[in-house]
């Protein structure tokens, strides 16, 4: 890869976190305990991976997480967690929910299913890293009308899941794109 390459990649993966995190910003369903359904929020990092592929497509989930529990820093230490209730709030709610964004190009070459699966499967990581989160450490949120945490978490974090129609929708739609199409790399 030329440098231009590099210079390419590097201005497309930063602004596409910096758009991931301003949709992330707008909250169409907020959520008590954080989370919130927003306008294909995850798209972008999805993009970059369809593109450039997994393993660019990791980095930018990551360097996506640091962005986001940056800005989330002081509102998650004010939850009164314990030390290790957050530093599992952080690992899989960050970490690891935003770099799996990054496996959305893993069938890129694929026609047609590819985006549809590769998405589905990110979003699936995704809810899942999530939910584990919530069973393990949120469970002391969880409403006295339930008796299991781990159904109240899969029940709780179901606020992102009607975010993946439209994300497969869009992706599908962006890589029919001519000029979109070019970038992808084998």
């Amino acid at each position: 890869m030329s440098q231009h390459d590099k210079i390419v990649r590097l201005t497309a993966s930063g602004i596409m976190i910096a758009l991931s995190t301003v949709l992330s910003m707008i909250k169409l369903i907020p959520m008590p305990q954080g989370g919130a359904m927003t306008p294909c929020s995850m798209l972008p990092i999805c993009m970059i991976s369809i593109i450039y592929g997994v393993k660019w497509g990791l980095g930018t989930g990551f360097a996506c997480s640091l962005v986001q529990l940056a800005l989330d820093f002081s509102a998650a230490l004010s939850w009164g967690l314990s030390a290790k209730a957050l530093a599992i709030s952080f690992a899989f709610d960050y970490f690891i929910a935003f770099t799996v964004l990054g496996l959305a190009g893993m069938f890129r070459n694929k026609p047609v299913w590819g985006i549809g699966a590769g998405i589905t499967i990110v979003f699936l990581l995704k809810y899942a890293a999530h939910v584990f989160s919530g069973g393990v450490a949120f469970g002391v949120f969880m409403p006295e009308d339930f008796n299991n945490v781990w159904i109240y978490s899969l029940v709780y974090n179901t606020y992102m899941l009607p975010e993946l129609l439209p994300t497969i929708a869009i992706a599908y739609g962006l890589c029919r794109v001519p000029a979109l199409s070019r970038l992808k790399t084998a």
